[in-house]
């Protein structure tokens, strides 16, 4: 009997010790380069707001070229199935159909653990950053994913993904300066400008690689 307990408690002993797949904090601000395997596209610097709760992105691409400013602000509303392309120079806004489904930034089920890693000098104190890595297959189409995440915090580092497409290949996405919660909520609503704006049965649906890739 007593051998019986002790192997019941060794095996729940390993269980617990087992990676588990992990949620990233709900409420992010950060900052990302995206770039594409396939197509004339170069790596795209963009700043983000993040809302896993009510299923909202916020991306916005400052750049210089030729010395032109130009920005670049879009507003992701999965639950609704619409992005909001905003114009806040001249105050306007498109609204198009949103593609896709809302994919949260952590790790989830089902997912296969590959190992953990040290970035820096794991021998050096403070000079090091311990991360896990993971693969994920989605049902269908939805992709093949190789992700990076904090080991502590869940916090993204890097998601390689394929898109199984021939437009874009693989997709890698490099996260850095991920902050916790959002500073200004409001930015997760469309501006007063843009309740008015009507999405045309004809439009075709985006997904967000479309609008990051797909400039004019």
């Amino acid at each position: 009997m007593r051998l019986l307990v002790a192997l019941t408690c060794l095996l729940a002993g390993c269980l617990a010790q087992r990676p588990q797949p992990c949620t990233t904090p709900p409420l992010l601000t950060g900052e990302f380069i995206v770039s594409a395997q396939k197509g004339e596209v170069t790596p795209i610097h963009m700043q983000y707001l993040y809302d896993a709760v009510g299923q909202r992105i916020r991306l916005t691409e400052k750049s210089s070229n030729a010395n032109k400013n130009s920005v670049r602000d879009f507003l992701l509303h999965y639950k609704e199935g619409v992005v909001y392309n905003i114009f806040n120079s001249n105050q306007t806004c498109q609204t198009l159909p949103l593609k896709g489904q809302f994919q949260p930034i952590g790790i989830q089920k089902p997912a296969f653990h590959v190992g953990d890693a040290f970035l820096g000098g794991s021998s050096v104190l403070n000079e090091t950053l311990q991360i896990t890595t993971w693969t994920i297959a989605l049902p269908g189409k939805a992709g093949k994913f190789i992700t990076h995440v904090t080991k502590f915090g869940c916090f993204p580092i890097s998601t390689l993904f394929d898109t199984d497409t021939d437009q874009f290949g693989w997709v890698i996405i490099n996260y850095f300066n991920n902050v916790v919660g959002i500073t200004d909520p409001s930015l997760l609503n469309p501006p007063s400008f843009c309740p008015q704006a009507e999405i045309k049965p004809e439009a075709e649906q985006k997904h967000f690689l479309n609008l990051l890739f797909e400039k004019d």
